[in-house]
């Protein structure tokens, strides 16, 4: 069976994204489990790639970031306000269905 991507939800990710994503049986951490409240950016970026996790954030500033050269194991970014919550499920449970980890290893996908 092939590797499957873990997520990792940044503090601004509405918790029913992790419920949609937990009920699908996807692996999926927060801020708040992890205890992150209030981490920075760089340190949100390091414990999601410390566990080989893929991000999942509406903070633009996880663009400058990722363009900065910053390692990390897949940034998935959308819009804050351009997509409801469904859409944005739908989104992350699509990329786990078709990519995998090394896939999003550097990457970093809009949704």
């Amino acid at each position: 069976m092939p590797e499957l991507i873990r997520f990792h939800l940044d503090e601004n990710a509405n918790n029913a994204i992790a419920d949609g994503l937990r009920r699908r049986s996807i692996d999926v951490t927060t801020s708040v489990k992890a205890n992150l409240i209030s981490a920075t950016d760089n340190q949100q970026l390091a414990f999601a790639h410390s566990e080989g996790r893929v991000i999942f954030t509406q903070d633009r500033d996880f663009l400058g970031l990722h363009y900065s050269g910053a390692e990390h194991s897949g940034i998935i970014y959308v819009i804050k306000g351009s997509r409801t919550t469904g859409e944005i499920l739908r989104g992350l449970v699509l990329v786990w269905e078709v990519l995998t980890p090394e896939d999003m290893i550097g990457n970093l996908e809009y949704l």
